[in-house]
């Protein structure tokens, strides 16, 4: 009897857990899908980057990008022109819009008419100056970049600059232009232009903008071992154009050889779209027809396989009666996050966690690792509680999930389906405020995810 009373016990306590785990499992948690879509949203830091001079830029434009000449930072040695330049790119306007800026620095711009583009100061400082040109690529002066001199104003320019404009993110990629024609690291030999210097010199012309813009990512014309060596992402000033784009995916897949210089100092840098971002503009040896209706297949392909997070000066243009081919590209850049599934479980402790599953469906990574919360709104008197993820999301490459875990202050599932909404943000630390647009059916147009709702 005793054994047969043990035997009776247990298997009503064994009923009893069961019973309690299925009501657990049943009424403890609630779970929910999200559709992915495939419409344009516009995000910071990716996508077109057209000129901060424009009066009037269309709702997806978050990145605006400034070219610079140093004749017109620094016109009188010491002295220089923030106010003009500033006005003139409407900085104010657009920090206070919450876009952010791509920045290229360049000492030679070629022209229809004579001209130099460092200062008379500087020009007449240099015992051996530079070259002046008159080439299909225009006219202009392009300077002697071995000269210890201009090097050493060079660094003092930056090093102002990033005084000026170095201490948040407002100036968020720095196309490094300082060499050549358009800061485009090779110049026109046919012309009677000198070579570019050595390895060794040109590194002097990077080193400086390392310190002086620590928030900021650079990006460099090619994979050279200045490069690899720290970190920095690559731009593409041809993008669109096959023969280009090609070459310039063998630099960075293989290294190779400098033409400018014959040096061995190409590296292969396959991977570093993973940790850097990849810039450039349309190119302007095809016509915006090309790139955009007879080869636009083509176009997406080569910027979504060069992992592309922004295009500019020279962006997609309309070219038909609606924006089909400008948003089509647009789709094929940068990183475009969504949530997959949120769950919320209630343990037998009556604890409860929030589980997110993030994806990445575009062709790079987000390279700022900017602060994640989940907001727990009160319904009863609207207050609202912050609670910052442990999510870094610079690691979610395309195509990839990641999933966070986050415990509710909430008592149980009950009070909180009764009381509360779940919503998901991504703050812009240049701002405060709410920055990222998920890639959500639906909710394309917030910046803050609704996860649940009851």
């Amino acid at each position: 009897m005793k054994k047969s009373m043990m035997i009776t016990l247990l298997t009503i306590l064994a009923l009893v857990l069961l019973f309690c785990v299925v009501y657990v499992v049943k009424v403890g948690s609630v779970r929910k899908q999200f559709t992915y879509s495939n419409e344009v949203v516009s995000n910071p830091l990716m996508g077109y980057a057209p000129a901060a001079t424009e009066e009037t830029v269309t709702d997806d434009i978050t990145l605006l990008y400034v070219d610079i000449t140093w004749r017109e930072l620094e016109s009188q040695e010491g002295v220089y022109n923030w106010d003009d330049i500033e006005s003139e790119n409407q900085f104010d306007r657009w920090r206070s819009e919450g876009k952010h800026l791509v920045l290229r620095f360049i000492l030679d711009y070629p022209s229809n008419e004579k001209h130099k583009d460092i200062p008379d100061w500087l020009y007449n400082r240099l015992d051996d100056a530079g070259d002046w040109y008159d080439s299909d690529y225009g006219k202009g002066f392009s300077p002697n970049y071995e000269s210890k001199v201009l090097i050493a104003a060079y660094e003092k320019a930056v090093q102002a600059m990033g005084e000026r404009w170095g201490d948040d993110e407002f100036i968020s990629f720095i196309e490094l232009g300082g060499l050549g024609h358009w800061g485009e690291w090779h110049v026109d030999s046919t012309a009677g232009i000198r070579q570019l210097p050595d390895e060794s010199v040109r590194e002097e012309y990077v080193t400086p903008w390392l310190s002086a813009f620590p928030n900021a990512n650079l990006l460099m014309r090619r994979p050279f071992t200045v490069a690899s060596e720290n970190g920095l992402g690559l731009y593409n000033d041809m993008a669109g154009n096959q023969e280009a784009t090609q070459d310039w995916l063998d630099w960075i897949a293989s290294g190779g050889v400098y033409s400018e210089t014959g040096e061995n100092d190409l590296v292969a840098m396959p991977n570093a779209w993973q940790t850097a971002p990849i810039g450039g503009e349309l190119t302007s040896s095809d016509s915006m027809s090309s790139l955009l209706d007879d080869n636009l297949s083509q176009t997406i392909d080569l910027v979504a396989q060069s992992h592309t997070t922004f295009l500019g000066p020279k962006i997609a243009e309309d070219i038909g009666d609606d924006n089909a081919s400008y948003d089509e590209l647009l789709k094929n850049m940068g990183y475009r996050l969504w949530v997959t599934s949120a769950s919320v479980k209630q343990s037998l402790s009556q604890k409860l966690t929030l589980k997110l599953t993030l994806k990445n469906s575009g062709v790079a990574p987000f390279y700022r690792n900017w602060t994640s919360y989940i907001y727990l709104k009160n319904k009863n008197d609207d207050s609202v509680q912050a609670i910052a993820l442990d999510l870094d999301v610079t690691k979610i490459l395309p195509d990839e999930e990641q999933s966070v875990s986050v415990e509710l202050p909430v008592e149980n599932l009950k009070k909180l389906e009764k009381n509360y909404s779940i919503s998901l943000g991504i703050v812009d630390p240049m701002t405060n405020q709410n920055a990222i647009h998920f890639a959500v059916s639906g909710q394309e147009d917030t910046d803050t995810l609704l996860l649940f709702d009851w």
